[in-house]
């Protein structure tokens, strides 16, 4: 088994990337936030392939089904960062009192209030906070790798709709969470790695958690399409939720910084998707009336105030938002998906590269990772490593997550790339 990264040595590479200096290798995250994660059946098979202790993988994610990479992976697969999550999960039960569980026939780990049912159709439903007295929050296709929201809009009431509603789930953190999130904290600056930390709250209007999937009776606008109509016809009143947020965040941030602040690198803000494959979900002018100014105060306090990284997630076609991104503070842009739109790999690298890191691009996950042969992975893979890493400004990752069904020797032919790469 080929160790890829020597963990006393990894925080450099990533600070130095971050930086923009050229690092003395090409760092890699798997596994640190849940858009640079690995689908847990691929985490099963990569801990086969390397021969690792056998045992049934932990759903950390369960939204999106992402397994726990856990340190003898990290080490085999040469991986630069350690991830630091709030305890609780999307559905809002904590990650604790594991206990098996059979995904398609895989036996994993999962919390121990992820209860679920089968309904009719033969698919999964999961429940808010595992209350299976509520109504479900999520449902996995019967076959399925991935859980979609289920949307309960069922207090629409167009003349009563009280921004305070969609401000549910944001609340000032307890003595307890500093705590914890203190605790954890330590504990992921103890492995020698960069520590990219989400922890919530900072997230715009981010489509996945609009639906609320873990409260057990939402209030507001949690329908996907009438919350997209919202940014447009009820544009005070997304003001109004984002200004609210925005002070909540604030005030959790500056209690973070003091118990946790020089333990933590990198801060995974938001996951608001802006582009599509071939276009935007909103103009520019848009995004600088209603995104801008929350996300220029939160990052503005970021840099004021600590020596954190700002890291910004949006899919698809996004090149015309870089320039906005970065006048608003963000430090990081992920997943760089080079398949979409105007996103280049060359142009993005010769126009942006200098002022903003690029984190993930490194193999397009749609086509090529899982699909490909592993001597057209390897291809892919050296010729990003080639464009985006001159100069530092990029931390190696698959274009957002690696999905379920992923050929491992795909997976491994990717990581033996950086490999080469970085022994060049």
């Amino acid at each position: 088994m080929a160790t890829l990264t020597t963990p006393t040595l990894s925080r450099q590479a990533v600070l130095d990337a971050l930086s923009h200096r050229q690092p003395s290798r090409l760092p890699v995250d798997f596994g640190a936030t849940a858009v640079t994660g690995i689908h847990v059946n691929c985490v099963a098979a990569l801990r086969d392939y390397y021969g690792l202790d056998k045992h049934p993988v932990k759903v950390h994610e369960p939204y999106q089904m992402l397994g726990l990479v856990e340190d003898d992976l990290k080490q085999a697969m040469g991986i630069d960062t350690e991830g630091l999550y709030r305890r609780n999960t999307m559905f809002g039960f904590p990650n604790e009192n594991w206990k098996p569980w059979n995904f398609n026939g895989l036996e994993v780990l999962v919390a121990g209030e992820f209860n679920t049912t089968i309904d009719a159709n033969g698919d999964t439903l999961i429940y808010p906070e595992g209350d299976l007295t509520a109504k479900p929050s999520g449902r996995l296709p019967k076959g399925g790798f991935f859980f979609d929201s289920i949307v309960r809009q069922d207090h629409f009431d167009e003349s009563k709709l009280n921004p305070e509603d969609n401000l549910e789930e944001f609340a000032e953190l307890t003595d307890d969470e500093v705590a914890v999130i203190a605790q954890d904290a330590r504990a992921a600056r103890a492995s020698g790695r960069a520590v990219v930390a989400g922890l919530g709250g900072t997230a715009f209007g981010d489509i996945a958690l609009v639906p609320a999937p873990g409260r057990k009776d939402p209030r507001g606008i949690r329908d996907v399409a009438e919350w997209y109509m919202s940014t447009s016809s009820r544009r005070d009143y997304i003001h109004a939720i984002f200004s609210a947020q925005c002070e909540i965040a604030l005030k959790n941030l500056q209690r973070i910084r003091v118990a946790a602040g020089g333990d933590l690198d990198v801060l995974f803000l938001c996951g608001t998707d802006f582009g599509t494959q071939t276009s935007t979900f909103c103009s520019v002018g848009t995004f600088r009336n209603l995104w801008l100014p929350y996300y220029k105060e939160i990052c503005g306090w970021i840099h004021r105030n600590t020596e954190w990284k700002c890291f910004k997630h949006s899919c698809g076609a996004v090149e015309r938002f870089i320039e906005p991104m970065i006048e608003a503070g963000f430090d990081i842009l992920n997943p760089v998906q080079c398949s979409a739109s105007g996103m280049e790999p060359e142009h993005l690298k010769a126009k942006y590269g200098d002022r903003i890191t690029f984190w993930g691009g490194g193999v397009d996950t749609q086509k090529t990772l899982p699909f490909g042969t592993p001597a057209e992975v390897r291809e892919q893979v050296l010729r990003r490593c080639e464009v985006f890493a001159t100069n530092g400004g990029f931390v190696f990752n698959s274009i957002h997550n690696v999905q379920a069904g992923t050929p491992v020797a795909n997976i491994v032919a990717m990581l033996d790339a950086v490999r080469e790469f970085n022994g060049r």
